[in-house]
């Protein structure tokens, strides 16, 4: 992997480490929002959710959309989704142990060392 990939995965997944982030994603994967909508589906305060949509939208993972006097904030594209839909099927099988085909078929095509 070339150093700039590494630096730009790093900045994602500190972004994604937040839990206030990662609830704001899970409601955007329904449909885009205004920040006042934001704000009283997750009980947030107002420049929270202001800062952790800054946060998003300058990593690329939300965007914006102007409806009149409205902007609305959406999901970028659905990179985003796949990548926290990876991660969920990690932590449920992580969680009750259960290992699945997949899983097993990455460990059997593993490289040997030596």
């Amino acid at each position: 992997m070339k150093k700039e990939a590494i630096i730009e995965l790093e900045k994602i997944f500190k972004l994604l480490g937040n839990k206030q982030r990662l609830i704001i994603l899970e409601l955007l994967r329904e449909r885009s929002y205004s920040v006042s909508e934001i704000i009283n589906s997750l009980g947030m305060e107002q420049s929270a959710v202001s800062h952790q949509l800054k946060l998003l939208r300058e990593a690329q993972l939300v965007e914006t959309e102007k409806r009149g006097r409205e902007v609305l904030y959406g999901l970028s594209d659905s990179h985003i989704l796949i990548l926290l839909d990876n991660a969920l099927k990690h932590v449920s099988h992580t969680i009750t142990g259960n290992v699945n085909d997949t899983t097993r078929q990455v460990k059997k095509e593993k490289p040997k060392k030596g």
